[in-house]
């Protein structure tokens, strides 16, 4: 009997303490502005490449990886703080400040989309005069136009910012409707969005800058955990890419690399 005792006992301390384990699991939280394929909407089947590729990498290690999403202002000011691990495809001059792998895990390629209509081709900063600009809030896009934007936003109308969880429909209606003439977004997003509005085609794309960018899951520079994180995702972007399994994945959204 008392055997039996001493053995219900210690069942009862598991059960209770077995919160606590799960409850001191590591979480890594990731957040961005949705920004298909890079990172689609939360919770779908197809959440983004990034958040596919974080998730199986710390996976590995035992992290688990929680996907947010909100306004891209709103994201880079938490992870500098601290109260969110990392910016999902930030570019160095998004935030120079954040730690970054050696290696990015893809290059955005910026282009310029007018509606068919328009004749209007960039062919250099300087043929931006001619037309008014749609970028989004704290976006960057290069060191060349980045300059362009900050002096011009809110000039005479030549550089017009969207804002919030929904920028890059503001300004896809704003160009429908006429309010700018043109329009830089990465051409994977604007391909991604135009067919899950059932608007292929509907764009025409005016040039691209270059070169391309190169993007990454940038950590927080406030977080002691934050070094860690970044070897940890390095060393799976290499392996990765050696073994074909980013290949695979970005061929499930229908891009390469």
């Amino acid at each position: 009997m008392e055997f039996a005792v001493k053995a219900l006992c210690r069942v009862l301390a598991l059960l209770l303490i077995a919160p606590v384990l799960v409850a001191r699991g590591e979480t890594l939280v990731i957040a961005a502005d949705v920004w298909c394929p890079i990172n689609c909407q939360p919770g779908s089947q197809r959440p983004g490449i990034f958040v596919e590729l974080a998730r199986e990498i710390f996976a590995e290690h035992g992290i688990d990886v929680r996907y947010e999403a909100r306004n891209w202002a709103r994201v880079l000011q938490e992870v500098r703080r601290g109260e969110t691990n990392a910016a999902i495809g930030a570019g160095r001059e998004d935030a120079p400040d954040f730690l970054f792998t050696a290696t990015p895990v893809a290059l955005s390629r910026n282009c310029f989309y007018t509606r068919h209509d328009s004749a209007w081709r960039y062919t250099g900063i300087e043929s931006l005069a001619t037309v008014r600009l749609g970028v989004i809030n704290d976006y960057s896009y290069g060191k060349e136009l980045d300059a362009y934007i900050e002096e011009r936003r809110g000039r005479r109308g030549r550089v017009l910012v969207a804002s919030g969880d929904n920028a890059l429909h503001l300004n896809l209606s704003k160009l429908r409707r006429g309010r700018i003439d043109t329009l830089i977004e990465n051409s994977w997003v604007v391909q991604a969005r135009l067919a899950a509005l059932g608007r292929v085609g509907e764009l025409r794309e005016a040039g691209c800058r270059e070169p391309d960018v190169p993007i990454y899951l940038a950590f927080s520079p406030a977080r002691a955990d934050s070094p860690r994180y970044v070897e940890l995702f390095e060393r799976g972007l290499q392996r990765f890419r050696a073994d074909g399994r980013l290949r695979a994945l970005l061929q499930a959204y229908g891009v390469q690399e």
